[in-house]
């Protein structure tokens, strides 16, 4: 049935239709009588999350996902993390330091391998340019693993300032728990709910860290010890149960296998060389393995 159009339009071989294109707002698009052809507005940007079953409406409010992100760091990753911080609290003692200097660096550097680096060095005799260097060095890991969580928080009007206020809470156990539960969250949870979960283990590390210190002559070295190196255990098994990525669990696997002969040939480079050539085998082998199960069935 032929479109009523006006003298105009009749003369220019255009008419300017309503188009709904499916999914989007309704807008006014071109189309031509010739071909009928929708000229269609360009999709937005993917979310990182899609496909990461998210769950609409799990929060009612971003403030309900702050809740929820402080009740979740309650219980295993409070407890592992807060005995790990009364290990260093009793390193910090036993380093001769006062308190006060493990509080600060707690505040300022929440990052257990650095804090631990930078008391071992300072009792040493380290010059200051050397516990930097030692320091950096060590938490140079924190980079990549800001840069892969960034894009699951951010969301629309949130104020730069914020991802730079809360990005001091990037350590493994955050980042391990972040990465895990923000894809599933709607875009404007997943702020409030990293930041609910962080400022929770990062108040309590405060407070283990006072409580180790005075605590530290009822706790045996070997028992001092064991405590600071609960964290990475929990960090290993958080990555296990996760198996669903595939890339992590080769990286443990790699990293496993490779680590003790690694150490064997070079005590002092063997961890660093191990964790370069674990995650970029792992890393390789998560791309190439999907393309070869494709051109297998293309075959």
């Amino acid at each position: 049935m032929p479109l009523p159009l006006s003298n105009t339009a009749s003369r220019q071989g255009t008419a300017w239709l309503p188009c709904r294109i499916s999914g989007w707002p309704a807008r006014r698009g071109a189309v031509s009588l010739g071909s009928m052809t929708a000229r269609q507005p360009s999709p937005p940007a993917a979310d990182p999350a899609q496909g990461r079953n998210q769950v609409p409406g799990r929060f009612a409010s971003p403030r309900a996902a702050a809740l929820a992100g402080l009740r979740d760091a309650f219980g295993v990753p409070m407890l592992v993390l807060g005995a790990s911080y009364v290990g260093f609290g009793s390193l910090v003692h036993g380093a001769g330091l006062d308190v006060w200097l493990g509080l600060f660096s707690t505040f300022t550097g929440w990052a257990l391998p650095g804090q631990i680096v930078a008391i071992e060095l300072y009792s040493l005799g380290g010059s200051l340019v050397l516990v930097a260097a030692a320091v950096a060095m060590t938490n140079a890991r924190l980079l990549p693993m800001t840069v892969s969580l960034m894009p699951y928080l951010r969301a629309r009007g949130t104020p730069a300032w914020r991802y730079y206020l809360f990005s001091h809470y990037v350590a493994v156990t955050a980042w391990a728990a972040g990465m895990r539960i923000c894809p599933t969250l709607q875009p404007e949870h997943r702020l409030p709910y990293f930041a609910g979960f962080g400022t929770t283990l990062w108040s309590m590390c405060l407070v283990t860290t006072a409580l180790g210190f005075y605590l530290a002559g009822l706790l045996p070295g070997f028992v001092t010890l064991g405590l600071v190196f609960l964290n990475p255990i929990y960090f290993m098994l958080v990555f296990v149960a996760d198996a669903r990525h595939r890339g992590r669990i080769l990286a443990l696997v790699v990293g496993a296998l490779l680590g003790p002969p690694l150490h064997l040939v070079s005590p002092d480079w063997g961890l660093l060389i191990t964790g370069v050539l674990a995650g970029s085998i792992a890393f390789a082998a998560d791309l190439a393995l999907p393309r070869k199960a494709r051109e297998g069935r293309d075959a």
